[in-house]
Formats: structure tokens, sequence, C-alpha cells
């Protein structure tokens, strides 16, 4: 199984890099990870181009089913979470999560998913929630597989 993870943005602080680091790890246990950083277009002055831009080379990466990451989608608890990964990876090789950018994803990015989840109603700093996602495949990965990391 192949895990794609496909986020607007780097990692910019050490601490962010050494826990994506630690989550890489530990998933290599269980899957085949891609960590895809797509360019934030910032410099752009409008947010219409900047959706446009980014959302060309996220369609360059979508491979499998593809999950977006939407605050305004369903909410699914981690063991939900789990069975919908175990069940995917029953009819996919692949499964890729999209992390949108600061403006969100265009509309084609959108037509373009299978499915869109949401984590909280909250908003995240980008950083914060792509090892929250990292954590929470981890942890699907470890109750699929009956370990005690989830209780």
């Amino acid at each position: 199984m192949t895990i794609n993870l496909v986020c607007v943005g780097n990692l910019k602080e050490k601490f962010s890099k050494d826990e994506q680091a630690e989550y890489v790890k530990r998933l290599s246990a269980f899957c085949k990870l891609n960590i895809v950083e797509i360019k934030e277009q910032n410099h752009l002055q409008n947010s219409a181009l900047i959706l446009e831009k980014e959302g060309e080379d996220i369609l360059k990466n979508l491979k499998g089913y593809v999950i977006l990451c939407d605050i305004k989608s369903k909410e699914l608890s981690s063991e939900e979470f789990a069975r919908k990964i175990e069940n995917l990876m029953q009819t996919n090789s692949a499964i890729t999560f999209v992390i949108g950018g600061s403006f969100g994803v265009s509309d084609k990015v959108k037509a373009n998913c299978n499915e869109k989840i949401s984590f909280s109603p909250m908003t995240f700093p980008h950083n914060l929630f792509r090892i929250m996602l990292l954590e929470q495949i981890y942890r699907a990965f470890t109750i699929m597989n009956g370990k005690t990391y989830h209780k």
C-alpha cells in the first residue's frame, strides 16, 4: 500500500521536520509513504491565480483514491478513519491525501477528489495539520494491526 501526501507549502521549523521524520519512520513498517510539497504561490496578488497555479501542481500528483482534507467536510473518529483506510486498501494500491494552501484548493482539484474529510471545524497551521494527519494515518495502521498505540 502506498500513502501519498500532497501538501501545499513546506515545513520550515526544525521541530516540525523532526516530527514528520518520526512518523515517516513509524509508517515504514506499514506502508510506502510519499510526501510531495507543492510550492506556495503567495507571491501572486490574486487568490484565484494562486488557487489555479497551486491546483495545476496538485493535479499532477494525484494517484489512486484521493481524499481532500477540507474543513467543511465530514469528521471521522480514529476508528472510522482506520476502517476507511482498511476498506480502501482492498481496492486501491494508493491513497492520496491533499492538504491545500492558505486559500484552500481550486474547484478543479475538488472535482478530482474522491472524498473530503475534516479533522475539526477549527483552522490549524499547515505544519501542525500535516503532523496531525501523519499521526492519524499511523494510528489507523496500529488500529488495523491490533497494536497497543491506540487506547
